[in-house]
């Protein structure tokens, strides 16, 4: 699909949103996907159940509660109100501490381009302005929450950073501000991790931007900014996200367009969690393939409800994707154990042969306690 630099990516055709619609109910705000939801979207690439519930702006967690299998975690209120306090802070005196964080010791005048437009393209639009504007002057650039675009499975995706600094010598840099602290110069590799994966898809959407401005490079290296020790002071640190941003990309040019999934849909089926029944959700639901792993609890809000139907089913995806790789044609826990005992299976499948092994294995180990 053809995409232009001010105008954002093209939207999918108009039967394909209107069906989109449709699926998510008419009456329904459609739920954005954010950096963090696209991250996790495209470590599952396989699950077209996620990627048409995003691509409809279904909310999944109402969608889970209704379902009966509610997601125990998210965001507290709390949690929110500290991380806006210190990004506030972070960002107070025109960006003056941030552009020092960044690596500014005398950044002179800084310039802050109002970004506010109608509409999210109105405000993408807006956002390649200044980009385009700020690498021209030459000077040191502040974008607050600038918007940015991105086609995932032929739907558009607006992305939100918390900071794009655009350098001088035209480097654009992608900036995270996250409220857990940097004790003694690291932080949580596991919240590191997580905020590298998101800011990789602020860095894939800000390249499409650059490869249509003359004189812009986008850095692979972002900037995680977190509270000092125990601290309310702003410290910052350079996470290379080169990995995660091939990793990212690699694994959305995997996906199924949404209009593909939605067409192969039969009718009826709908996830209009206001007017729909359970029973009825239920049924919408395992009418999409889906790919549950254990690694989906930490990330999607509809992971219990896709973990309970696997367990249901007795399928070895509970065991986790490596045991599921190894398992070859083997798709059952019950499969499983019976080709262990001797009961079902070619002796000349690997897979077998090695369950028959373990045992065997096992069983000697066992008689010589």
């Amino acid at each position: 699909m053809s995409a232009s630099l001010d105008s954002g990516p093209s939207l999918p055709p108009q039967t394909t949103r209107q069906q989109l619609a449709e699926l998510r109910g008419p009456a329904t705000v459609p739920r954005p996907l954010d950096a963090r939801a696209l991250a996790a979207l495209a470590a599952n690439p396989g699950c077209r159940r996620r990627a048409l519930l995003d691509g409809a702006g279904v909310d999944k967690s109402a969608l889970a509660a209704k379902l009966g299998s509610p997601a125990p975690f998210g965001q507290s209120q709390f949690a929110i109100v500290r991380g806006n306090s210190f990004e506030a802070k972070v960002k107070a005196d025109g960006g003056r501490e941030l552009l020092r964080l960044v690596g500014a010791d005398e950044p002179g005048e800084v310039s802050v381009p109002d970004l506010a437009a109608a509409g999210p393209e109105g405000r993408t639009a807006r956002t390649a302005l200044a980009l385009r504007e700020a690498t021209g002057a030459g000077t040191w650039t502040l974008l607050d929450h600038p918007l940015l675009a991105l086609e995932v499975a032929g739907s558009p995706v607006y992305l939100e950073p918390d900071a794009v600094v655009v350098r001088p010598d035209g480097g654009w840099t992608v900036v995270e501000i996250k409220s857990f602290p940097m004790i003694d110069g690291s932080a949580d590799p596991a919240k590191v991790g997580a905020a590298a994966r998101q800011a990789a898809v602020y860095v894939l959407a800000l390249e499409r931007v650059a490869a249509r401005t003359e004189g812009a490079r986008v850095a692979h290296s972002v900037v995680l900014v977190c509270p000092k020790d125990f601290s309310n002071v702003p410290t910052a640190s350079l996470v290379d996200v080169r990995k995660q941003r091939s990793v990212t990309r690699r694994q959305l040019d995997r996906l199924t367009r949404i209009d593909e999934i939605a067409a192969a849909l039969p009718e009826g089926v709908s996830f209009d969690v206001a007017e729909r029944s359970a029973q009825e959700l239920a049924a919408s639901v395992e009418c999409v393939p889906h790919q549950y792993a254990p690694e989906c609890l930490a990330a999607c809000e509809l992971a219990f409800h896709c973990r309970s139907r696997a367990r249901e089913d007795d399928a070895v995806e509970t065991l986790g994707r490596s045991v599921r790789a190894e398992l070859g044609g083997l798709t059952t826990v019950g499969a499983v154990l019976a080709a262990a005992r001797g009961e079902q299976g070619d002796p000349a499948d690997p897979a077998v042969a090695a369950l028959r092994r373990a045992k065997a294995l096992r069983e000697e180990a066992l008689a010589c306690r």
